[in-house]
């Protein structure tokens, strides 16, 4: 027997498989964000302009694929147990593709709630709870940079395939945009789920020497009973479902604060600088989060948030504010990406799937009221000033919370480098 036989490719080999896989799954967020996420602004749109119907109807509807969203991405890692990675993703797909049909064509309210609906489906089978236990299953030394990578493409979403949504639009009409953005879904993404993901290695490259040496590859199996119980993990998900609330009610604020000291045009040039520094900042702290204190580092990104809003709140300069977005978005990405690492780090792998899901779920129902909040504070007040300062305070609170000293529920647990 030969010696490539016995021996399976290191992580750190570009010829590993499982960085096709995070090809395949960087890709999947390009859609399930582009889609899931910043589409929802040009659903809005259109909906209210051909349709006549009210804001309030359609944010409502939005409001509820969030929350059905975070319920149902409680189970995503029980979903990849049945389906296997490869349908899961693909199963995603299909939803998303389903619903964007049943946008194209719907004329009664309800029929939007139902699309929605549908889509919230898909969102559970291709968002970050979704990939991170995708990625994981290919990865141990290198699964940070494997996430970072991944959820990457939540960003790329935002620059590419929402504004070509908005040109095929504003080009062919929304019926027949959304039409084509559903067979470019579906075929993209089941073409390339196909040919880039397989059955995932059932020993993971280096695992078992690096397993042994920080004690946490199988990890000590938990519930999810037991986890809602656990000052650990209510320190892990509390700081992160407060901060990327904040983080979540600034952006889809930011253009309407900046637009009036700075003009449309430049605004939107802001927002560009922040989402580029969201991706220059998942690549950058990305390639060495395995080897820093993840809770330390997480906290040192909420409270940079908190400095560039408080930067933004305090200057008329357009060169400071640009400075201040882009101190803003170096951390947006990865206030997304941390807490699977963390969890991966502390609780082990054995429960890391079904931990995942259910941070994710507390984070989005929480985060889900966000630019809410922030909406409602800005009419009630007549700027923008109380909203900031609610975001502050709940930057800083998550950077509080996360750093709470804690007792390791196992030794198995411990953490390898902290």
């Amino acid at each position: 027997m030969s010696s490539d036989a016995v021996l399976p490719v290191s992580e750190r080999s570009i010829r590993y498989d499982g960085w096709r896989v995070v090809f395949a799954c960087f890709v999947v967020a390009t859609f399930s964000w582009g889609l899931g996420f910043y589409g929802h602004g040009v659903y809005l749109a259109e909906l209210q302009r051909s349709k006549g119907w009210p804001t309030s109807l359609i944010s409502t509807a939005t409001t509820l694929y969030y929350l059905s969203g975070s319920v149902l991405v409680i189970y995503v890692s029980d979903m990849l147990q049945r389906l296997g990675p490869r349908l899961m993703l693909m199963m995603g797909a299909i939803c998303f593709s389903a619903a964007l049909v049943g946008l194209s064509f719907i004329s009664e309210p309800w029929q939007l709630f139902v699309a929605y609906m549908v889509m919230a489906i898909g969102w559970m089978f291709s968002s970050a709870g979704a990939l991170t236990n995708v990625a994981g299953l290919w990865f141990f030394e290198k699964r940070g940079l494997a996430i970072s990578l991944t959820l990457t493409g939540a960003s790329f979403g935002g620059i590419i395939l929402t504004p070509l949504m908005v040109a095929a639009v504003q080009h062919w009409g929304f019926h027949d945009a959304m039409l084509m953005m559903a067979a470019a879904t579906v075929v993209v993404l089941t073409l390339v789920v196909g040919l880039c993901v397989g059955k995932p290695p059932q020993t993971l490259p280096g695992a078992s020497a690096s397993g042994a040496a920080s004690g946490h590859h199988g990890g000590e199996a938990w519930t999810r009973a037991r986890a809602l119980r656990s000052l650990q993990f209510w320190t892990m998900t509390l700081p992160f479902a407060f901060a990327i609330a904040a983080q979540v009610g600034f952006l889809v604020h930011q253009l309407a604060f900046l637009q009036p000291k700075i003009g449309l045009q430049t605004a939107s040039y802001a927002v560009a600088v922040t989402t580029f520094m969201a991706v220059l900042g998942r690549l950058v702290i990305g390639s060495v989060i395995d080897r820093l204190n993840q809770r330390m580092v997480s906290a040192a990104s909420f409270i940079s948030q908190t400095f560039a809003i408080l930067l933004l709140l305090n200057t008329d300069s357009p060169a400071m504010m640009f400075i201040g977005c882009a101190i803003f978005g170096f951390s947006v990405g990865n206030l997304i990406t941390f807490p699977s690492l963390i969890i991966f780090r502390e609780f082990g792998a054995a429960s890391f799937g079904m931990l995942v899901g259910l941070s994710v779920a507390i984070n989005q129902v929480i985060y889900a009221f966000g630019p809410g909040v922030v909406g409602w504070l800005r009419d009630f007040s007549g700027s923008y000033t109380a909203s900031w300062i609610f975001c502050m305070a709940m930057q800083c609170l998550a950077a509080a919370i996360i750093l709470i000293p804690f007792r390791k529920a196992a030794p198995a647990a411990r953490s390898a480098s902290s």
